[in-house]
């Protein structure tokens, strides 16, 4: 009987598995209706499997689209620019902000929180991002301005630079989070990166970039394990403050808690 690819009229198990797990869209859709009569024990299961992406595919564009049409009904018909940062609570390393303006097409499938993303999944959808947005900007604010200044000055200044280096005019600024009085056509929106594109878009380009910096960074600053911890306190990095002193790069005033009088090495 072989694997009855004659007696059904349709090719072979193994080429209809392969044909199902690499289609998607529109093809995918019409290879399940086409197989989805055949009896044959491999090509149902492979038939199921393919519907289960095909409907985990269709979540991920409604999740997407309802990201889109809030970005629409908080921002309006004209320019909106999303606006998120990274690097707040670091010990070590700039505050980065992303300011972020997504056109209505292509939608960027699987925008979130970057903190619910792989850091593989990032990458791609930055590069994604950065293919389609109408406007990116990118500020970064150093540690010995979070010293002099404050966090909430710096954060002021810095999502006010962003909105200003995407290079337009826009009316409504969307942020995450609480007020900031960085821009006179803000609105906040609290958890705005796990609900509104162009926050998401922005949440994702300011940690793709950060931590491209923080790599960098490692080799500039070796031994604070600035590649792995991107500047946070952990355990690592703050065992090797506790060595090494305090370089340039870090936030003093963030360091104290745990060090006290310790020279700079850098």
């Amino acid at each position: 009987m072989g694997d009855q690819s004659h007696m059904s009229g349709y090719g072979s198990v193994s080429d209809i598995s392969a044909e199902l797990k690499t289609a998607s869209g529109h093809e995918l859709e019409r290879l399940i209706e086409r197989y989805a009569a055949d009896p044959r024990t491999g090509v149902r299961s492979a038939v199921a499997k393919a519907r289960k992406r095909a409907e985990k595919h269709a979540r991920l564009v409604a999740e997407t689209r309802e990201k889109y049409r809030l970005m629409r009904e908080l921002g309006g018909d004209g320019v909106v620019v999303g606006v998120d940062e990274v690097g707040r609570g670091a010990v070590a390393g700039p505050l980065t902000v992303a300011a972020v303006c997504l056109p209505e097409e292509p939608l960027v499938l699987g925008l979130n929180d970057s903190k619910q993303l792989t850091p593989e999944r990032r990458v791609e959808l930055a590069r994604q991002i950065r293919a389609c947005a109408a406007g990116i900007g990118i500020a970064h604010i150093p540690p010995e301005v979070i010293d002099e200044q404050g966090m909430a000055s710096c954060l002021r200044q810095a999502m006010a630079e962003a909105v200003e280096n995407t290079g337009l005019d826009p009316d409504a600024v969307l942020i995450d989070g609480n007020p900031v009085h960085a821009h006179p056509k803000e609105r906040c929106i609290v958890k705005g990166d796990a609900k509104i594109a162009c926050i998401a878009a922005a949440s994702i380009v300011a940690k793709v970039t950060r931590d491209e910096l923080m790599v960098a960074a490692d080799a500039e600053f070796p031994g604070y394990h600035l590649a792995q911890s991107k500047g946070y306190a952990s355990p690592d990095h703050i065992a090797a403050i506790k060595r090494l002193g305090l370089s340039e790069f870090h936030r003093r005033s963030f360091c104290q808690g745990f060090l006290d009088n310790q020279p700079r090495l850098f």
